[in-house]
């Protein structure tokens, strides 16, 4: 089984193929494919590990599922002693990737 640690929005996630994850919003179109950078690949079967300096050539293929927004967060200021109170909402765009293949 291989496993890879892609790279989107700034972050990392340990992927298989199959998997499905929420990543930051993608600028495509849902159903579209994308291709994605990998830093590591891991072979469980072989015992092998590659790694990227600081990327590795190949790419992982990947399809969007859907492009949605995330749960709504709750954030407030608050001034001591001066009645200053001001709460307001906020609600990332994410989207729904599936791994194809590594």
């Amino acid at each position: 089984m291989k496993k890879a640690v892609i790279k989107t929005g700034g972050k990392q996630y340990i992927v298989s193929a199959g998997d499905t994850i929420v990543v930051d919003r993608l600028k495509v179109e849902d159903g579209k494919p994308i291709e994605l950078d990998i830093l590591a690949l891991f072979d469980t079967e072989k015992n092998a590990i590659e790694l990227g300096n600081p990327l590795l050539k190949s790419k992982a293929q990947a399809t969007i599922v859907e492009n949605i927004k995330g749960d709504k967060l709750r954030v407030a200021r608050f001034k001591a002693k001066s009645r200053y109170r001001r709460v307001t909402g906020f609600r990332a765009y994410l989207s729904k990737i599936t791994i194809n293949a590594i």
